[in-house]
């Protein structure tokens, strides 16, 4: 479904140095790595958010490097930033309207908004709430809701557990296994490594906009050298 092939991408200068990975149909794939290793720019890159990069990056046989960043969710691909980028005037429900618009036209809008209220149901309680006053958990129920408006094919994560309480962190584990299975491709790049490898089947270790490692999340899982750097094992 999308594939990453020799991406160079940064702002200033590059950050990312010959990236390539995939993610299959149906996949649920995690980047690991500390802070500054790139992560972020992978996945504003994807979105081409980036405005230095090159390489290749194809989405459903689309190639992405050609696009506007207007024109990326048109394709499926729903980008949950770290910073959740919320409008805290506005009401949950606005703001979870909002990931409808690219496909505005979709008369799907009310089956996906229930769906989201099934899967949050704080959410449906809290509705007409002005999203600036929710809790941080809350706030990243309403960033996740917000992707799944798009109807999306593909859901790009950016540490999503950032700043969360644990028992949180344990609830948007459940949301993205529920999201997962309902169909959804998902690429999650964390710093929490124990949780990305608990709900991806794959993953990819980033070091200083470079990958280093590639396995399956159980393989990765038992590396001595990802138990000592990323797990503190």
């Amino acid at each position: 479904m999308l594939s990453i092939e020799d991406l160079y991408a940064g702002y200033d200068g590059e950050v990312l140095h010959g990236i390539s990975l995939e993610v299959r149909e149906g996949e649920f794939v995690c980047v690991i790595g500390a802070n500054t290793a790139g992560k972020s720019t992978l996945l504003r890159t994807i979105s081409r958010l980036v405005p230095r990069s090159r390489g290749r990056i194809v989405f459903g046989g689309t190639d992405l490097m050609q696009l506007q960043p207007y024109e990326v969710p048109k394709l499926g691909i729903a980008h949950v930033p770290e910073s959740r980028h919320l409008f805290p005037d506005m009401t949950v429900e606005e703001n979870l309207m909002l990931g409808a618009y690219p496909v505005r036209r979709d008369p799907g809008h009310a089956r996906r908004l229930e769906e989201c209220f099934d899967l949050f149901p704080r959410l449906k309680e809290r509705r007409n709430q002005r999203a600036g006053t929710l809790s941080g958990g809350e706030q990243q129920m309403v960033a996740l809701g917000r992707a799944m408006m798009l109807g999306m094919r593909m859901l790009i994560l950016d540490e999503p557990s950032h700043g969360l309480a644990p028992i949180v962190v344990d609830q948007v584990h459940d949301a993205l296994v529920k999201i997962h299975e309902s169909g959804t491709s998902i690429l999650l790049v964390e710093q929490n490594t124990a949780l990305a490898l608990s709900v991806a089947s794959r993953g990819y270790v980033l070091e200083s906009g470079r990958i280093v490692l590639s396995d399956t999340s159980q393989a990765l899982r038992e590396n001595p050298k990802v138990r000592e750097a990323y797990l503190g094992l």
